[in-house]
């Protein structure tokens, strides 16, 4: 769950929508420098689920007694976190293998980037066991595909691309910077400012957006409160969209 500060009230706003808005981002992506997004819907599909996993625990979010909302995916347990990553990619099977494989990339790519030095006892194995399994996985759906790690490499970057955009966009990180963006024959940082960015990497000079949310207003010291506040709290849709600098 992403929690969006509006005034006094906080929209909700649940991964698998701020997923959505990943996919929107791909479907809009490429031009001359930034080339071509291949295979096209596998990709895109990649990008719209990429946090399937996340989905059953939107339906029952656990509260943060610190801040007496929701937890939001910064906040998980490690145990919780890994048990939703363990099996999001499999959960994308079904639909298609080439998407399932860099989902399963991405949740790798998110435990590669964590310091273990700063884990408990027992929890530097239990992310090892993770990785080994995400990685059998991949290494089992690539051969069914035919396909190479390093063909795939370059869409698992893209994938991380729109995830770090979509969240940057919904949180208001702006200014901030996509590093290694992938492009036509290389990589390039891509700052964030505001409603643009440079390079631009989409076909179209305006690029609109949206996702949907809930407005949860106050804050709460037990979780069945919460929960049943935020199954009654209003819904909202966002509106986001890019514009190419003159």
């Amino acid at each position: 769950m992403l929690l969006r500060r509006e005034g006094d009230t906080v929209v909700a706003i649940g991964q698998p929508a701020h997923a959505w808005l990943s996919g929107q981002l791909a479907r809009s992506w490429g031009n001359e420098r930034f080339g071509a997004v291949e295979p096209w819907e596998e990709v895109c599909l990649a990008a719209e689920q990429h946090d399937i996993g996340m989905a059953a625990w939107e339906g029952a979010p656990t509260l943060n007694p610190g801040t007496g909302l929701p937890r939001s995916f910064m906040e998980l347990e490690l145990d919780v976190h890994l048990e939703i990553w363990s099996q999001a990619a499999r959960l994308v099977v079904p639909q298609c293998r080439y998407a399932a494989l860099l989902v399963s990339m991405h949740g790798t790519a998110l435990y590669e980037r964590r310091d273990l030095a700063r884990l408990q006892p027992g929890e530097v194995e239990r992310v090892e066991a993770f990785l080994a399994d995400q990685r059998a996985l991949q290494e089992e759906l690539l051969a069914t595909l035919g396909a190479a790690r390093a063909s795939v490499a370059r869409n698992q970057r893209l994938v991380w691309t729109w995830d770090s955009l979509s969240l940057g966009l919904l949180l208001d990180w702006s200014p901030f910077a996509l590093k290694a963006v992938p492009i036509a024959g290389g990589e390039v940082d891509v700052a964030v400012r505001g409603d643009t960015l440079e390079p631009w990497p989409f076909a179209a000079s305006r690029v609109s957006l949206r996702c949907e949310g809930r407005r949860l207003t106050g804050t709460f010291t037990d979780e069945a409160t919460m929960r049943a506040a935020l199954a009654a709290a209003p819904w909202v849709t966002l509106e986001l969209e890019l514009v190419a600098a003159p």
